[in-house]
């Protein structure tokens, strides 16, 4: 393996990444809100973000039973009101879809705090004194940042009373806990049997989200397609279109079928669901692995499968010869949209 090509040293940001967690609560130990603003009962949270700065509000949905929406788009979604939290979470400051609901949530008066590194965000933010975690230098890919972003979002939820203070001490916890140097070995076999094939990932419903990041960072880091799905849904519909896929679609030697499975937390029968789909789904000769889900707890399962996911990504990029870090498709996409400039508040 060549790691020349590795240009900015994803392999230390990865290995850093447990760091992440104080330092992302201690940005945002200062957020509150005025009393006028939250004049009743926040009745749910809408957290706004794309891409990597979407994933803490993804994780956030796995943990708490409140009513809480991860929002990717234009404007708020129907289930923003008067009773409504909006959360803004943009790492470079400039994601014009979190613009949007930032300036929609202006519009309406809505509660609203930011989170971001700077740029438009932040700006907007000092000039309607909206309250702003600011996360620190230096820049890392926002995808790798979502331990920075992950505790500055649940330290403001815990200024405000909206989740427990058990949950800072166990995010705290996790740089303490978490070791990237033990996963790597078992990232990087498993990125060899993957290589020069189209990862499926499947989890269970309740780790769903974490199998879209792990997706995310394989199209982000390795620059390769990926597909995730959830159990039991896929064993409804999915399980089908592997039939006779040897002979119909593509070569069945070209995919490569990861199931994340947590033993000790999933119901038995959603743990014989699982099996019984790896069975029917090697029955047309696609290679089918379970990746076991490790961690005392939810929070250290949720990170130790984002870590591996992130080593994963890595060595197939290390692979495949291409940098992990840039994302030249998503900044050309990015400089075609803004040649259509939208208006956003001053």
């Amino acid at each position: 393996m060549d790691f020349k090509i590795d240009k900015s040293n994803m392999r230390q940001m990865i290995l850093d990444f447990p760091k992440q967690f104080p330092e992302g609560i201690k940005c945002a130990k200062h957020i509150c809100l005025d009393n006028n603003l939250l004049w009743q009962r926040v009745e749910n949270i809408i957290i706004c973000g794309m891409g990597g700065s979407g994933l803490p509000g993804d994780i956030l949905v796995t943990l708490q039973p409140l009513d809480i929406f991860a929002y990717k788009d234009y404007g708020l979604p129907l289930q923003a009101g008067n009773e409504s939290l909006i959360i803004c979470i943009s790492y470079s400051g400039n994601t014009e879809e979190v613009i949007s609901s930032f300036q929609e949530a202006i519009k309406r008066r809505l509660p609203l705090i930011s989170i971001t590194r700077g740029g438009k965000l932040a700006k907007l933010s000092k000039q309607h004194n909206v309250p702003l975690a600011k996360i620190p230098p230096p820049y890392i890919p926002p995808r790798l940042a979502l331990g920075y972003q992950f505790g500055a979002l649940i330290k403001a939820l815990s200024n405000l009373n909206l989740v427990p203070e058990k949950l800072i001490q166990e995010t705290i916890q996790l740089s303490k806990i978490l070791a990237p140097e033990k996963l790597e070995a078992k990232a990087k076999k498993l990125a060899q049997k993957v290589f020069k094939k189209i990862p499926i990932i499947y989890s269970s419903r309740k780790f769903k989200e974490v199998g879209m990041i792990w997706k995310n960072s394989l199209n982000e880091t390795a620059k390769i397609l990926a597909i995730c799905n959830y159990f039991p849904e896929l064993n409804h519909n999915e399980t089908v279109g592997f039939w006779k896929i040897n002979e119909r679609q593509i070569s069945n030697k070209k995919l490569y079928i990861i199931i994340l499975r947590d033993v000790e937390g999933s119901q038995p029968r959603l743990l014989r669901q699982m099996e019984i789909a790896k069975k029917l789904i090697e029955k047309e000769g696609v290679k089918v692995e379970f990746v076991d889900i490790e961690g005392k707890n939810m929070l250290e399962k949720i990170f130790s499968s984002v870590i591996l996911g992130y080593w994963l990504s890595y060595y197939l990029a290390i692979l495949y010869g291409v940098d992990p870090t840039p994302v030249e498709t998503i900044i050309d996409f990015k400089k075609k949209l803004a040649k259509n400039k939208i208006k956003f508040l001053d």
